[in-house]
């Protein structure tokens, strides 16, 4: 692998994290909301979904961007991706035409990325990462 494909990678990883990670933060710093949020889409322990969520947008961003473990994390972040889009942007039962579109959106985003995680788990890190650094 060339500069070109590790620095392709770096950004890769870099764009993923940057969609993940503020929205982990929004969670973190608001649980209450989330858990509430959570508790309309009629999800069990919305309290503890809350957390999780959090953990998990927060704890997947920073193994993004470090480069460790590339196959556990492109696993992880596509399956918890995948499962938001079913679970949170299911646009199939909205009744509204307007919020039907914006959750269309979301949902195929979600697919996008799902698709983004399966490139980083073949190409793995890259030079560019802690993954990287050990070989």
């Amino acid at each position: 692998m060339n500069r070109i494909d590790d620095l392709a990678l770096l950004v890769g990883r870099l764009l993923m994290a940057a969609l993940l990670l503020p929205s982990g933060l929004r969670k973190a710093t608001n649980l209450g909301g989330t858990a509430q949020y959570f508790a309309g889409l009629g999800l069990p322990a919305p309290d503890l979904m809350a957390i999780a969520a959090a953990s998990v947008e927060v704890g997947l961003p920073i193994l993004l961007v470090l480069g460790v473990v590339p196959r556990l994390t492109a696993f992880l972040t596509g399956g918890f991706v995948l499962l938001t889009g079913l679970i949170a942007h299911r646009f199939w039962d909205v009744a509204d035409p307007a919020a039907v579109v914006g959750q269309q959106i979301h949902f195929l985003k979600n697919i996008a990325i799902v698709g983004g995680t399966m490139f980083y788990f073949v190409s793995g890190a890259g030079a560019f990462s802690l993954a990287g650094r050990k070989r």
